[in-house]
């Protein structure tokens, strides 16, 4: 080669290296910013579940939850402390207002994606906390209100964990772990814990679902048997202690002598009854401005060879609904 052209080719391998924004220390700097941007909040939503569920957080159980050497851990929270988002007392740590109000921001971005990625992506359970994992780092305040609305202003994730509102408000956890739950009769589940990953899978490998009405048939330091009156589950009691249940709602209650409007045969008109809990977002707003409100009428028309869609009319007006979204409509046969 010649000089000019060995001239020209350093030329371009400087301006790929130095150019801002777009070479390669501007790219390396970026990725770095990002890096240290996702620890810092994930460091905050460990502080966040530590205090939610009374307990205290330290570097012990930082540098655990992030997979982080020690030293690298106490770097990060100086880093943190000099922020203003946390603060050190003895062997502890404490989120200030500012920090809480950040790791607010992270956990109802999560909780939401969660809600799109399993109403609207119809993404598969097991799947959704990852996904959701690298999502959440991503959006302003302006763009989560904006997928709040979108998705109706949900209240619980597909989880059933309390979804953090746009004023920083956040709801108690409902319900109790299975294992601890000693009352008897029915029960419906209100929460399923998605972490350690495996149990959560076994809990959906079952058939396990959130707003599912269950009873305790039988426990004991082997196994829980369960059954929702159709089908029974056996989980081991550490599986089991992942699912959390409460006392059945008036809502729940009312079901008790309805079918689902999927189980309604051609020939039947039923009155609407209840929307199922498991129903939230903008599943549920939409089912409320096609008039699928309690005491409404409805009866199947104009059948589907092949099943479904299947349509319903509903007010006078004919309205198209899959299998699993008429599964989730409680009525009565009239």
């Amino acid at each position: 080669m010649t000089i000019t052209v060995w001239l020209v080719l350093a030329i371009l391998l400087i301006a790929a290296i130095f150019i801002p924004r777009v070479g390669l220390i501007a790219i390396y700097k970026t990725y770095r910013a990002t890096r240290e941007r996702e620890l810092v909040e994930d460091a905050l939503k460990h502080l966040l579940d530590r205090e939610q569920h009374g307990r205290q957080a330290s570097p012990e159980s930082l540098a655990g939850t992030l997979n982080l050497q020690r030293t690298r851990v106490m770097k990060l929270i100086e880093d943190m402390e000099t922020q203003g988002l946390l603060e050190s007392r003895g062997a502890n740590l404490h989120l200030t207002t500012q920090g809480e109000r950040w790791a607010l921001h992270v956990v109802r971005a999560h909780r939401l994606w969660e809600r799109y990625l399993t109403d609207e992506a119809r993404m598969p359970l097991k799947r959704i906390h990852g996904e959701s994992e690298r999502r959440e780092h991503s959006l302003t305040e302006a763009q989560l209100n904006d997928l709040d609305a979108a998705l109706g202003h949900p209240t619980r994730d597909p989880h059933g964990d309390p979804i953090p509102t746009r004023e920083g408000t956040l709801l108690k956890a409902e319900g109790m772990p299975l294992t601890a739950w000693q009352a008897e009769g029915p029960v419906r589940i209100v929460h399923l814990e998605d972490e350690p990953a495996l149990a959560f899978e076994q809990i959906l490998a079952a058939g396990l679902r959130l707003g599912q009405t269950i009873r305790i048939l039988d426990r004991n330091p082997q196994r829980y048997l369960l059954t929702d009156g159709e089908t029974e589950f056996r989980l081991a009691p550490a599986v089991a202690a992942n699912v959390s249940v409460a006392p059945l709602p008036e809502s729940e209650v009312a079901k008790a002598n309805a079918i689902s409007l999927a189980e309604l045969t051609y020939d039947q008109r039923a009155e609407i009854i209840v929307l199922d809990e498991a129903v939230q977002g903008f599943t549920r707003r939409r089912f409320l401005d096609l008039g699928l409100t309690p005491g409404t009428m409805v009866y199947p028309e104009l059948q589907n060879f092949f099943g479904d869609p299947r349509a319903y009319r509903v007010r006078g007006t004919l309205i198209a609904l899959r299998k699993d979204q008429a599964a989730q409509i409680w009525v009565k046969p009239v």
